[in-house]
């Protein structure tokens, strides 16, 4: 019964031999429960998504068994890649907004592991054994849902991980064969793109337990010469946390004025530059007060990859770099990804 949390993966360096392997998807990770005309989509934190997605509901109760627990993501397909912006904006309080989405961007559900079939529960029952269940129960699915590919050869995957990050796929997941079922459990395996880009440093903000830095807000210079704000970067040690605040002190400004993102506090600006500080329906009533610093110090991040003209994810702090001048930090710099179109991983109509 929901909710049921899903089974997570822990991050390593290489593809590690002998295991299932999967894309890594990036979109909504969600556990589907069906029983007859009862649909429930559960979020990875439990909460339910089922009204966001309507066209969902209709599609699970034509593709799925009669009584199942699906786990997998739910994506949405545009220009032949996954768009996790347009997937955000699913989430709406509006139902007139929801039901006019659901038309205009329809959602995809990519199924990857089976935890419950008819009256037998699965989450003691291997890896391999959940597989061949869940192909054979949606043997006969049509989009918009989709059994996500998986295979056991280490060099398929390994190509896997260089070709699909251009459908905008997240990298690769490996599986133990044996596995059973753990909700909320690190067992599985994720190996992720990483790559390195001078940001500059133009304000931080502090962290919820006191007056030590809890993130560093991130800029880079578009072809205008406007300074962007990318992303965050967060995960410091405590003490390095403290630390920071000082070595930032010289940059530290009284006030936004004449900081490049002294407009963050008007709802306008984030119409046309992405700026620090606006609340939204994520946030909710978040503190995103920040303190602007002269941008005048570059640092290199690590980063999976981009969406749009972001960091997809929080990216990780490597190193200062005292070379390097604030201006060339430009999108130019950015790794171009090959495209590649995601019906060739899903099939022919993953894009329609």
């Amino acid at each position: 019964m929901p909710p049921v949390k899903p089974m997570l993966a822990k991050s390593v360096a290489k593809i590690p031999p002998g295991m299932q392997y999967e894309a890594k998807w990036d979109g909504f990770r969600a556990i589907v429960h069906r029983d007859g005309d009862e649909v429930e989509i559960g979020s990875r934190t439990g909460k339910t998504l089922t009204r966001y997605f309507p066209e969902l509901v209709t599609a699970l109760k034509d593709n799925l068994p009669a009584r199942c627990v699906v786990d997998g993501e739910i994506v949405i397909v545009h220009g032949g890649r996954l768009d996790f912006d347009r997937l955000t904006e699913r989430i709406h309080p509006a139902q007139s907004r929801v039901d006019m989405l659901a038309r205009t961007t329809p959602a995809s559900f990519v199924a990857f592991d089976l935890l419950a079939l008819g009256d037998e529960g699965l989450l003691d029952t291997p890896l391999a054994d959940r597989r061949n269940a869940l192909t054979n129960a949606l043997s006969t699915a049509r989009p918009p849902v989709h059994l996500a590919p998986a295979t056991t050869d280490p060099a398929l995957a390994q190509e896997w991980f260089e070709r699909f990050e251009g459908a905008g796929l997240d990298g690769v997941v490996a599986k133990p064969l044996d596995l059973p079922y753990r909700p909320d459990a690190r067992l599985m395996f994720k190996i992720k793109h990483e790559r390195t880009a001078d940001v500059v440093i133009a304000g931080f903000r502090f962290h919820k337990s006191g007056p030590i830095v809890g993130s560093l807000l991130l800029g880079r210079y578009d072809d205008h010469g406007a300074l962007q704000h990318v992303g965050v970067c967060a995960a410091f040690p405590m003490k390095r946390r403290a630390e920071l605040v000082d070595e930032l002190a010289p940059l530290r400004m009284e006030d936004t004025a004449g900081h490049p993102w002294a407009a963050w506090a008007e709802e306008s600006a984030h119409e046309s530059a992405r700026l620090p500080g606006a609340q939204s329906r994520w946030t909710g009533k978040k503190d995103l007060s920040w303190v602007p610093l002269r941008p005048e110090r570059v640092c290199e991040v690590a980063y999976d990859h981009m969406e749009g003209d972001r960091f997809r994810h929080t990216a990780q702090f490597r190193r200062w770099r005292p070379d390097r001048e604030p201006p060339s930090c430009t999108y130019a710099q950015l790794e171009e990804v090959v495209g590649y179109d995601l019906a060739d991983v899903l099939g022919p109509t993953a894009g329609s």
